[in-house]
């Protein structure tokens, strides 16, 4: 058999990803499937940005670009820091790439050398700790819970450091929990990561997604001793519902964005200039679809959540961001059903798609194994069956 790459050792594909696989599969084959696994919005890309790219096609922008990105783009993403974050960047500070996803991998790769450690809190996005790895760093977890309201505290993150620390992870609003830090907790943990002279890594790509009243804040607006030591990471996918025109963005010191664009050079090339200009519009033009998307998220968070506590056992706490539910289902682990016993939140998660047809993520990649993650981007119609499924689901467990 040929050897793979040593690094490539355990690693498997996205987890979020196949379940949506298998959920798209088992439908095709006629049966009904609720899916609670998809980390996209249900709406349509608005159409104001869908004319853009067909704008774009018909006047002919479907050559090569400059690898980081268009100009008109970078600009609209540096109006886009002024105006919502207070942040002034310039072009060669900005990094457009194919997704989110991409900008971080790029950035992983630009930064680490073996033996680099990246603090990470969990429940983490999965692919976070494969990227380090990837990158040749260690990732190093800190474990969260719901007392803590899944925020990393600033004890827990210094009792984590070490001489070998290089970076901090900060996802917020956060996938899996939807969890969010304030102004106030963000300061603190810049603090520290100023006095160990740490890079700090912020992926704010649910900044729009959040709930009564709660204003994200961007850490690298703290200072500009912090802004100095920060890499912003962004995307058009989930505010604009563009998950599939793969378009995210980094801002950061030069240095960095320099290196991560050699990366990009060497690999993929600029990202789809269709995409490129349909961003443009998304970010420059009318912002009102996502105020129309974030109150029916509301509508839905608040119809899951309750939904879900109703259960017998089961417990969730209120998200601020995303369009996530990180539900504790722990105490279904042990029942059984058929001779086959729940030893955790991978076994729960096959359960409930084979018997109930429910499709959830389980908690294990996302580092907490006592969980499983329900997206509400999906209709009222659906959350309502499926959580009477997985009600029903959870008490023919014995």
């Amino acid at each position: 058999m040929f050897k793979l790459a040593e690094r490539l050792s355990g690693l498997e594909e996205s987890v979020t990803l196949a379940i949506t696989v298998k959920a798209r599969a088992l439908k095709a084959e006629g049966r009904d499937v609720i899916g609670f696994g998809a980390g996209e919005p249900d709406f349509d890309t608005p159409e104001n940005i869908k004319e853009a790219a067909i704008k774009a096609i018909r006047s002919g922008q479907t050559k090569y670009t400059p690898v980081g990105g268009i100009n008109e783009l970078k600009d609209a993403i540096i109006g886009k820091f002024r105006q919502d974050n207070n942040l002034t960047y310039s072009r060669d500070e900005i990094i457009v790439s194919c997704g989110g996803k991409h900008s971080i991998f790029n950035l992983f790769q630009a930064i680490l050398n073996p033996g680099d450690e990246v603090i990470i809190p969990a429940p983490y996005w999965v692919s976070y700790p494969v990227m380090v790895s990837l990158g040749g760093g260690m990732p190093r977890i800190v474990h969260t819970t719901e007392a803590d309201g899944f925020r990393m505290s600033p004890e827990a993150f210094k009792r984590h450091l070490s001489p070998n620390t290089k970076a901090v992870v900060i996802n917020s609003p956060s996938n899996p929990t939807g969890a969010a830090y304030t102004e106030k907790e963000l300061a603190k943990l810049a603090e520290i990561a100023l006095e160990n002279g740490l890079l700090i890594i912020s992926d704010e790509i649910y900044e729009k997604l959040t709930y009564d009243g709660f204003k994200a804040t961007s850490i690298a607006s703290i200072s500009d001793e912090v802004k100095k030591r920060t890499i912003v990471l962004n995307g058009v996918s989930k505010t604009y519902s563009m998950t599939g025109w793969r378009i995210g963005y980094a801002a950061g010191p030069k240095e960095i964005v320099k290196a991560m664009t050699n990366i990009q050079s060497q690999s993929t090339s600029n990202p789809t200039s269709i995409s490129q200009w349909a961003a443009v519009e998304a970010i420059s033009g009318p912002q009102d679809a996502i105020g129309v998307m974030v109150r029916e998220f509301a509508k839905r968070r608040k119809a899951m959540v309750d939904g879900l506590n109703a259960i017998d056992g089961i417990s969730a706490i209120l998200p601020q961001g995303a369009f996530y539910v990180f539900a504790n289902v722990s105490v279904l682990f042990g029942r059984s059903y058929k001779g086959k016993t729940i030893k955790g939140s991978v076994d729960l998660a096959t359960y409930l798609i084979d018997e109930a047809g429910i499709a959830v993520v389980p908690g294990e990649p996302f580092g907490d194994d006592k969980f499983v993650r329900l997206s509400y981007a999906t209709s009222m119609d659906n959350i309502t069956k499926g959580i009477k499924r997985i009600g029903e689901a959870a008490g023919a467990l014995k």
